[in-house]
């Protein structure tokens, strides 16, 4: 049965159709990518002090920019293109990339390093695809006019634009969007991957 995501994105049938509606499952792809935080502490290489340090800082790194950039966003209610917006179009999957590859240095195994690289290339690409989509025809000309402006992920300038449409709210991003839950949790992983490394 396909999910609403894939059969917006055009739902295919048969196994191209039974991998769309894997892409564009989004609760998947954010449980997996906590369970790939607790994989990576799991398997992770004995000692290498310096190595987590720089991993963790990478990861501590996505984590505060996800927090920024969640307490402007109000979803499917207002387009936010300043700020983080004003980067990326997906601020929120950037810092995602720089939490996994955080913990992926600071576990240093090659083969937790490919499980991690087939998921951002298996869930990102479709999870962008859909998010684009959806804004366009929540927002028309307004996302237009920024969406083809502002790459999807990665920062390719610094054009930074100050926040416009909404002051930083802590309530909207540590709880209404979920980043005190998931702040605690990458904790929880960090602590497990640093005794584990016995570091």
């Amino acid at each position: 049965m396909a999910t609403n995501r894939s059969e917006r994105m055009g739902g295919r049938g048969g196994l191209a159709g039974f991998i769309d509606n894997l892409r564009y499952h989004e609760a998947s792809r954010q449980g997996l990518g906590l369970v790939l935080l607790l994989v990576c502490a799991w398997f992770t290489l004995p000692a290498g002090e310096n190595r987590i340090a720089v991993g963790f800082v990478i990861a501590v790194v996505g984590q505060v920019w996800r927090i920024y950039a969640a307490g402007v966003i109000y979803k499917n209610k207002r387009l936010a293109t300043t700020g983080a917006y004003s980067l990326v179009r997906h601020p929120l999957y950037f810092g995602n990339f720089l939490i996994l590859a955080g913990f992926t240095l600071a576990c240093a195994n090659v083969v937790v390093v490919a499980v991690v690289v087939f998921f951002l290339l298996f869930y990102y690409p479709a999870a962008i695809r859909y998010e684009d989509r959806k804004l366009q025809e929540l927002f028309g000309e307004e996302w237009q006019a920024w969406g083809t402006s502002t790459p999807a992920m990665f920062p390719t300038r610094l054009h930074w634009r100050a926040n416009q449409e909404a002051e930083w709210n802590a309530r909207q991003s540590l709880l209404r969007n979920g980043e005190l839950v998931y702040t605690l949790f990458e904790i929880a992983a960090a602590v497990l991957l640093w005794y584990r490394a016995g570091a």
